[in-house]
């Protein structure tokens, strides 16, 4: 494993802790393959040496599970699984972003979310973003990429996880 997978799971691991949330998405094996089914450009990274050193989720999804998500209803997972594929979404999660520090400050997550949200776009008739930040920076991101994408953003306000429904 590289150095810099190493340091990116790490990072993952300390800042969204989602071994002790069960409720958020781990972005194991089989969640990719549901992300990739509902568009390529779910799953960003930017590489650079000997690996990653930016990874990027954002998910579409339908307006009403948006607000499900927002008003704390339903989980990260279940937003993941509750989403259907081939349909038209009008809204976009803006999951995690999680860069190496030595990254960070540079316009990189902005520039990869962008990319990402403007090819989710050319499919999609986006008219709103959406988010769960974590730090003030995830927060200040969310706010930038709402205003450059000149798209309303709504966030989710819930802070504790909820427990995992059947």
């Amino acid at each position: 494993m590289s150095d810099n997978l190493q340091r990116m799971l790490q990072l993952v691991g300390e800042v969204f802790d989602t071994k002790n949330d069960p409720g958020q998405i781990s972005v194991s094996e089989e969640d990719r393959e549901r992300l990739y089914a509902i568009h390529p450009a779910t799953l960003t990274e930017y590489v650079e040496g000997d690996g990653p050193v930016a990874w990027l989720m954002g998910i579409p999804t339908t307006t009403a599970i948006m607000q499900q998500f927002i008003n704390g209803d339903i989980t990260e997972k279940q937003l993941l699984s509750n989403t259907p594929t081939g349909v038209k979404y009008e809204a976009l999660y803006l999951g995690s972003a999680s860069i190496l520090p030595e990254y960070q400050r540079k316009g990189l997550a902005k520039k990869l979310a962008m990319e990402a949200i403007n090819k989710i776009r050319q499919d999609n008739p986006i008219k709103a973003l959406f988010t769960w930040s974590f730090s003030d920076a995830g927060h200040a991101l969310s706010e930038a990429l709402a205003k450059t994408a000149n798209l309303p953003i709504y966030e989710r306000k819930v802070s504790k996880a909820l427990p995992e429904q059947k």
